[in-house]
């Protein structure tokens, strides 16, 4: 099995990507399409053997065009469209000033009155509307064939009306041309005219708003430079990253960006990693650190080994992992595709009985035609047919600006669902690491001196208590007489004094009363583990060490609380040291002593319960969880598995981003609801109003203004789509003003 992606041409509305999709999944070899309409895209799972010559020919036959693979395929050119426009926007006025000027007694044109020249007045229509509808060709031909495969879309509705326009004025047209003037009246070459340019400007206007949603993923491909220094025997060379294989040694240098995924082989520097983490600050990178393409070298010399090369790339794959989301549908979204399925030939039926209705209460032909062809044009479902894809799109978007990587848009919906989040606890809620959460001193020695004496010492330990003090950066003092005291902690001397570090035991062995019994127990039970400090005989300090809790949990979980979240700790760790963090940081739910296997149950049984579950983790024994949680959240620097098994990934060490997914998603859910409401609204008031119920109260609509209509609410449905850009807008000032967004 293999997966494409490819660029999709001609899609309009959701009829369009509905029935590509439907007819793409009943064609042998394919396993599974989805196709989006705002990315234009159809992300295909096939057998090995379907070519892409054969995914080509399905998607013609279905009446689109395949404009190839999505890495290789170039966005469309804009220019034409902009000078057909102009061009065609001249002429519909042109037509409209023909056709309608005698109403505004506007001057008519020479050789073109409607009254004194009848004959050159119909046929000069008749070639405009005619040279519109060739501008238009690709709406009728996309409108004939899906038609035939019985996958009726908004062209469908748009050729059936301008078709039977053009045909009923060219009949009224020769009735002109054999001498009889009174059918001058009945021509509506201009609602031809009007109603496809109408159609190609809306079209237009949407394409170059969707082009705002890709923005995103458009600077995350060009994030990674075209060119690499690469270190040779010779000295360096500038290469492209086409040339460039894995394990070559690679040279960035201050200024420069960092060409593929390595890890550093020599020198340190900071590193701007903004555009993956959201996190402004630089990084400290120094030898055997990894380096990813698209980091920007503020200030040091490196040499980094190649690892990962174009596809491979953490780029390349966000980018492929947010198209992939791009192109699942959420929930809400399945709901408009199946009522787009039955809209349009819903509509075929209502104009068609209004036509019949107008026919039967005894009204004229040409009144029938009007009603029978503005109905189609009114009930286009282009806004239907944005209104969910084109909020999920940007909100995918400004969640891959803020360092928030969703896989699908499912989840997107699923997190504005939630109600219950679980937080592993090492690594997630704490750093996962032994660190010095608090000393008590009782000498005169300032604490970091007293550090610097200790991290010596330690220096020569492998115990993971030491990490705790060879993590910190301090002058390196000289040690003597080195010795590991089994069960009970390290001696040597140390700027010629004897230092002893370790449990309580060391003081039996050096028969040293232990007046701080109680210093010790209150570091105890903060779930420390206590260090004892002895110099030359004398107790200086306790040291507390714990894996302390990130800075920003307390402030996340008070958060989540005042937004109605139940918030509950899952742990392995055994209960009072679990209970001592949870209560630091106002859990008052813990479940701890859980092995890898029953958090899973856990996380079961809540859903189990009605409720939907948010689990956030980081190791393997989280893989499990968060891949049955309604949406799992694995942090960045987590285990792979963890990360595979996750339905997002926070890309930088931040559980602040809960809060921004949190909100990024109900803004998003809440627009759509917005659009939706819009465009059934928009349907259920210009419907009625074009079949004539309204004309006793002196309301009436012909085809022309119901296109114009008709793209003034696509235009809304995008306009109000794009006010989730303000979100991006607003997370930015908060990071800069550390104001409360989430709560706002």
């Amino acid at each position: 099995m293999k997966k494409v992606i490819l660029k999709i041409g001609g899609m309009s509305c959701s009829a369009c990507s509905s029935g590509l999709e439907k007819y793409l999944n009943k064609q042998d070899g394919i396993i599974n399409a989805s196709v989006n309409l705002v990315m234009a895209q159809a992300m295909i799972e096939c057998e090995d053997n379907i070519t892409m010559d054969d995914l080509s020919k399905f998607v013609h036959d279905a009446g689109f065009i395949n404009l190839g693979d999505y890495d290789k395929a170039n966005e469309e050119e804009v220019g034409n469209e902009k000078v057909g426009l102009i061009v065609f926007g001249i002429l519909v006025v042109l037509v409209l000033y023909i056709s309608m000027s005698h109403m505004i007694h506007l001057g008519s044109l020479p050789f073109l009155d409607m009254m004194k020249y009848p004959v050159n007045y119909s046929i000069s229509l008749f070639v405009l509307a005619s040279i519109f509808l060739f501008y238009g060709k690709d709406i009728i031909i996309s409108g004939i064939k899906n038609l035939l495969h019985k996958m009726p879309n908004m062209d469908t509705l748009v050729t059936i009306g301008v078709l039977s326009s053009y045909v009923y004025s060219i009949f009224n047209m020769i009735m002109v041309i054999n001498n009889d003037f009174t059918c001058v009246e009945n021509l509506y070459f201009e609602s031809c005219a009007v109603i496809i340019f109408f159609i190609k400007l809306g079209r237009f206007v949407d394409s170059r708003n969707k082009e705002k949603t890709k923005s995103a993923i458009k600077e995350l491909v060009q994030i990674t430079p075209d060119s690499a220094l690469l270190k040779t025997k010779d000295g360096e060379k500038k290469v492209t990253l086409d040339m460039l294989k894995k394990g070559d040694i690679l040279i960035c240098k201050p200024g420069m960006k960092i060409a593929v995924d390595g890890v550093i082989t020599k020198g340190d520097a900071h590193l701007d990693e903004a555009f993956l983490t959201g996190e402004s600050v630089p990084v400290k990178k120094k030898k055997n650190d990894k380096v990813i393409a698209g980091s920007i070298n503020h200030d040091g010399y490196l040499e980094y080994e190649a690892l990962k090369i174009g596809k491979d790339s953490t780029i390349s794959e966000i980018v492929r992992l947010v198209v992939e989301a791009s192109n699942t549908k959420a929930p809400i979204q399945k709901v408009a595709d199946t009522v787009s399925s039955y809209f349009v030939p819903g509509i075929i039926i209502i104009a068609i009985l209004t036509f019949l209705g107008y026919i039967l209460l005894g009204a004229g032909l040409e009144e029938a035609l009007i009603s029978f062809v503005t109905v189609l044009v009114v009930a286009c479902p282009c806004a239907l047919g944005l209104a969910t894809p084109l909020a999920i799109v940007i909100g995918e978007g400004v969640c891959a600006k803020d360092g928030i990587l969703v896989k699908s848009s499912e989840i997107l919906e699923n997190v504005s669902k939630v109600d219950t989040i679980v937080f592993d606890k090492t690594g997630t809620l704490t750093y996962g690491e032994l660190k010095i959460s608090e000393i008590i001193n009782y000498s005169d020695y300032p604490d970091s001196k007293i550090i610097e004496m200790v991290a010596a010492l330690e220096s020569g330990s492998t115990h993971p208590i030491a990490k705790a003090f060879t993590a910190k950066k301090t002058k390196k003092l000289e040690v003597k007489d080195f010795k590991n005291l089994a069960g009970m902690g390290l001696s040597g001397k140390v700027d010629g004094n004897e230092l002893y570090v370790g449990n309580n035991k060391i003081l039996d062995k050096l028969k040293l009363v232990n007046p701080y019994q109680s210093d010790e127990e209150k570091l105890d039970k903060k779930a420390n583990s206590i260090v004892y400090v002895v110099l030359n005989k004398k107790i200086i300090a306790l040291i507390g060490i714990k894996d302390i809790v990130k800075k920003d949990a307390k402030e996340v979980v008070e958060k989540l609380h005042r937004a109605g979240k139940r918030v509950v700790m899952l742990t392995g760790d055994n209960h009072s040291t679990a209970k001592v963090i949870a209560d630091s940081i106002g859990i008052d739910e813990v479940q701890s002593n859980v092995l890898p296997k029953e958090k899973s149950e856990v996380i079961k049984n809540y859903i189990a319960e009605g409720r939907k579950v948010m689990m956030v983790g980081d190791g393997v024994n989280d893989a499990l969880s968060l891949a049955v949680a309604t949406v799992g959240v694995s942090i960045t620097g987590s285990t792979d598995i963890a990360m595979d098994s996750s339905d997002v990934i926070l890309m930088k060490d931040n559980l602040g981003k809960i809060l921004d997914l949190i909100l990024i998603s109900n803004k998003t859910i809440t627009n759509i609801k917005q659009n939706l409401f819009w465009a059934f609204f928009y349907n259920m008031l210009m419907i009625p109003l074009a079949i004539g119920f309204f004309k006793p109260l002196g309301l009436v609509m012909n085809p022309m203004f119901g296109g114009i209509a008709m793209t003034m609410s696509s235009l809304t449905v995008v306009l109000n789509a794009l006010r989730l850009k303000k979100v991006e807008r607003r997370l930015e000032n908060v990071k800069k003003t550390k104001s409360d967004e989430f709560d706002s």
